[in-house]
């Protein structure tokens, strides 16, 4: 179900007035948009799924707290998923903190492999990257953030969230040659 502007403020003022008929048809609108985030912070569907309810709740707690002046639902949104997300992560395993490196190790992937594998598969190999390392590598490719920025948030130093980029990248090579042969 694909919500307009207007649908959205609507379901908004309804969820502020606790009115659950607005609820389900805020959560139903913005499931897939949802998901979609939540499933880059997850191992599997399940894991998904408990990070989409937890961002939820989170979300009819403080709807009172959206500013439509500060940016779009569909932002504030993405926002809650990604931190309950990163929540998730952190709830699974501790950061390790090893030696720092000087700059991520560039690791190449022979066209042809990319081309023999689809967007699914490579996302349920990025699953299966050790809890951190799924981290850093999720916010620096698929959401951008720079070292400094995925430091902050995952309170580790730059250095470290360098490593895990290289892991992951070492990693997924590793499996993606592995997988086409």
């Amino acid at each position: 179900m694909n919500a307009s502007k207007q649908d959205i403020s609507w379901m908004i003022e309804g969820c502020i007035a606790n009115n659950r008929k607005a609820q389900e048809l805020l959560y139903r609108s913005l499931y897939d948009f949802a998901m979609t985030i939540a499933l880059r912070y997850s191992r599997d569907e399940a894991d998904a799924a408990d990070i989409l309810s937890m961002a939820f709740v989170r979300v009819f707690k403080h709807i009172r707290q959206y500013d439509a002046a500060k940016g779009s639902f569909h932002a504030w949104l993405k926002r809650i998923v990604v931190n309950e997300g990163l929540d998730h992560i952190k709830s699974r395993s501790k950061f390790d903190s090893p030696e720092e490196l000087d700059a991520a190790a560039e690791v190449m992937i022979e066209h042809t492999v990319i081309e023999q594998i689809s967007a699914g598969d490579i996302l349920q190999l990025v699953q299966k990257l050790p809890p951190a390392t799924h981290a850093v590598f999720v916010l620096y490719v698929v959401e951008g953030y720079n070292h400094r920025e995925i430091a902050e948030q995952l309170q580790i130093s730059e250095g470290t969230s360098k490593w895990h980029l290289s892991e992951a990248r070492k990693s997924l090579q590793k499996m993606l040659t592995s997988s086409v042969r």
